[in-house]
């Protein structure tokens, strides 16, 4: 049991089992080990992003509070370093803007905190641009706040201009995303005004202002005050009221009001009555560490359309098979790649990977490679072998450098090819494992072929009608 105003802490043994409301969760308890354990699980996507993309995810983590003493983002901060092992100076803690949470009167309160994850130097900035990982572990009712937390990483990467998407971690077993996408879709309401203060909630029924509405707030905030007072508030307002006894007076009230209007609001107007309605003490906050509960934490993969639906990998891929069959007709890349594999060219890959991202469901390679990945444990499947196997589920599946690896197997098998042409072969070779196809303008405008001498020189390698009689053979093995 820690002490929130001194940080102390003692050993207490409590009952077997006791409830807490999600919202609770860090305010009123905390479990060490459930946030160690969704660190390590994030760490596992972190590890895979970085095996992919070259680096480490920028990853901002929304943490409950950073109230002294039990501060969410403390312990956050001190978790990650262990789990990610990766040093002081990738992690840092920073305060985000947005409502704070309720408070008494007079004692500040901090702004929600955010705990980000950051690669490195310059340590006292973070770009969130290149933000690639969301960690929503605070809940939130606000759509508001829900879509500000989530428009941290709309923006396009300027470090990483490769960035394509990014993605969200709900802590929360995906109840945030299921409760926002049953609200309504408007995201920006008028603000609400203030609320009024028990004073002239008051001085409202003296004036006859709407007065029956307003005995019931103030018979309502009455009862609220009864229920969040400390004990010793009733000595205090024993004063007052029989007892001190807030809620029975609040309950007498309005039959009071209507008795004798002039003799009940005289208590009512009353300034030290008026202070102790406000300022009454509150029973001190408790925290409880439960530092041997056992949790379990899974993840499911979730991939989000064009249009907002989501879909597990298995139906992403069920919708991606059904979009493949029903558009064989319609997309001249997906007709070559299923018949007529001569005909694969740079052309048609690029027409291929745009009609599938501009199709409603946004077929992205990346959303494809990671629904490919969760549901048959391969890494990095290229575009070709995805399109192949939703149409036939006999295909198999590759990645660009195995898919490349056979074209050239294909293609050289029986040859004989002297010095230079090996090492033109190479690097053909690698433009197609970054590529997926090949034709003459790449010669004179991938560095890998134009720092070698470009076409001319590949020209006079092989001879003119050879080396075009490779281009495509080697575009056709690597379609088929």
């Amino acid at each position: 049991m820690v002490d929130p105003q001194t940080g102390l802490s003692r050993m207490d043994q409590l009952e077997d089992e006791r409830e807490y409301e999600t919202r609770e969760i860090e305010e009123k308890v905390t479990a060490p080990e459930s946030n160690r354990k969704i660190l390590e699980e994030v760490k596992k996507y972190a590890e895979e992003h970085e095996a992919r993309y070259g680096r480490f995810p920028k990853t901002l983590v929304f943490a409950v509070n950073d109230l002294p003493h039990t501060s969410h983002a403390d312990q956050l901060v001190d978790l990650a370093r262990d789990v990610f092992g990766r040093g002081t100076p990738s992690l840092r803690r920073s305060r985000e803007s947005g409502p704070a949470p309720p408070a008494h009167p007079g004692v500040p309160q901090p702004s929600p905190p955010g705990c980000r994850r950051d690669r490195g130097p310059p340590h006292n900035r973070v770009d969130i641009p290149d933000l690639e990982f969301i960690v929503l572990l605070r809940p939130v009712k606000s759509r508001i706040l829900f879509e500000q937390m989530l428009g941290r990483g709309t923006r396009k990467g300027e470090r990483h201009p490769d960035k394509s998407h990014f993605t969200v971690f709900d802590c929360f077993d995906g109840t945030l995303f299921d409760y926002f996408r049953k609200t309504t879709g408007i995201t920006a309401v008028a603000p609400v005004g203030p609320t009024r203060t028990i004073t002239e909630i008051i001085e409202d029924i003296w004036s006859n202002r709407d007065r029956d509405y307003n005995i019931g707030c103030l018979v309502k905030r009455l009862q609220r005050i009864d229920k969040a007072m400390a004990a010793e508030a009733r000595d205090l307002f024993a004063a007052y009221v029989p007892d001190g006894d807030l809620a029975r007076y609040a309950r007498g009230l309005p039959r009071a009001l209507r008795d004798d209007f002039v003799n009940a609001m005289k208590l009512l107007r009353d300034p030290d009555f008026q202070d102790l309605l406000v300022n009454y003490p509150r029973p001190k906050r408790t925290f409880l560490k439960a530092y041997e509960y056992q949790d379990t934490v899974t993840s499911v993969l979730v991939i989000r359309d064009g249009a907002g639906n989501e879909y597990k990998p298995e139906d992403y891929l069920q919708t991606f098979a059904r979009f493949i069959r029903e558009n064989e007709a319609h997309i001249e890349a997906v007709r070559i790649l299923l018949g007529r594999p001569r005909e694969w060219s740079p052309a048609a890959l690029t027409e291929l990977r745009q009609k599938l991202v501009q199709s409603r469901y946004r077929f992205t390679v990346e959303n494809l490679q990671m629904a490919h990945e969760s549901q048959y444990r391969k890494a990095l499947v290229d575009i070709i072998s995805m399109v192949k196997h939703a149409a036939d589920e006999e295909q198999p599946l590759l990645t660009a450098a195995e898919r490349v690896e056979r074209a050239f197997a294909r293609v050289t098998t029986g040859r004989t090819f002297m010095a230079d042409q090996e090492r033109w072969l190479e690097r053909i070779r690698q433009h197609a494992r970054e590529n997926l196809s090949i034709d003459r303008d790449d010669f004179d405008l991938m560095p890998i072929l134009s720092d070698a001498g470009g076409w001319a020189v590949a020209r006079r390698a092989f001879g003119e009608t050879d080396l075009d009689d490779i281009l495509h053979r080697v575009n056709e093995a690597i379609a088929a």
